[in-house]
């Protein structure tokens, strides 16, 4: 049965009649195919990506199975629509604390139109991609109590200021998130989740020392889970 994603964080939904992607009980995650140069674009990626035996075992990882395309019907109801059927990261974790982050203060690709390129940029300015080099799109954070999680607005994280960003990293990596927002974020995750060998400044520069141009790779979009 398919269903909408329970723990998205970003992005199109689908809920109340809108076109987003859809999840199963058997761990796929389906993201509508887009009927734009957009969408060609994704699937030229992944297909590539998947297929290219050149891509190291440990910068795969940081990607989901691609398994193709399915035509599926619409989340919208608007009918049979082509979807991209990638591997879903988060069933296995009962309580996932989510960020995605969009990296990059330059956001379009380099073929893109003149007007995607002023929507991006205009996006880019009003938020704090363009000072900080990334933004947050969207985060849930569960705290020690399994009935507390945070889920700030979309619209609200993704306009903060670069102190503000600052914060959200804090309360990202602190067990006391939930229970009162006036207290000091106490970063108690900080080391696992932020610092270490596994942790995500040590991936961002083993994706950095990549070559991304290898794979056609244009854009940067990383999202860190941990359960």
């Amino acid at each position: 049965m398919l269903k909408a994603p329970e723990h998205q964080v970003a992005g199109h939904q689908a809920r109340d009649g809108q076109l987003g992607p859809l999840t199963d009980d058997s761990g796929h995650f389906y993201k509508p195919l887009q009927g734009n140069e957009r969408g060609s674009r994704e699937l030229a990626f992944y297909t590539s990506f998947s297929s290219n035996t050149r891509v190291p075992d440990h910068i795969r990882k940081f990607f989901p199975i691609f398994y193709g395309t399915q035509i599926l019907q619409a989340s919208d109801g608007s009918g049979m629509l082509p979807h991209i059927v990638l591997q879903d990261v988060v069933p296995k974790c009962i309580h996932p604390s989510i960020m995605d982050v969009k990296i990059g203060s330059r956001t379009w690709y380099p073929e893109a139109s003149e007007d995607y390129i002023q929507l991006c940029f205009k996006k880019d300015r009003e938020t704090s991609s363009s000072k900080l080099g990334f933004r947050i799109s969207g985060l849930q954070v569960y705290g020690e109590n399994e009935s507390e999680f945070w889920k700030p607005k979309r619209k609200l994280v993704q306009n903060l200021a670069a102190d503000e960003v600052r914060l959200v990293l804090k309360k990202f990596v602190s067990a006391n998130s939930t229970s009162d927002p006036n207290l000091e974020p106490d970063c108690s995750f900080a080391s696992i989740i932020y610092g270490g060998s596994n942790g995500i400044l040590a991936q961002l520069l083993e994706l950095k020392e990549w070559r991304w141009g290898e794979c056609g790779c244009k854009r940067k979009k990383w999202q860190k889970i941990y359960c």
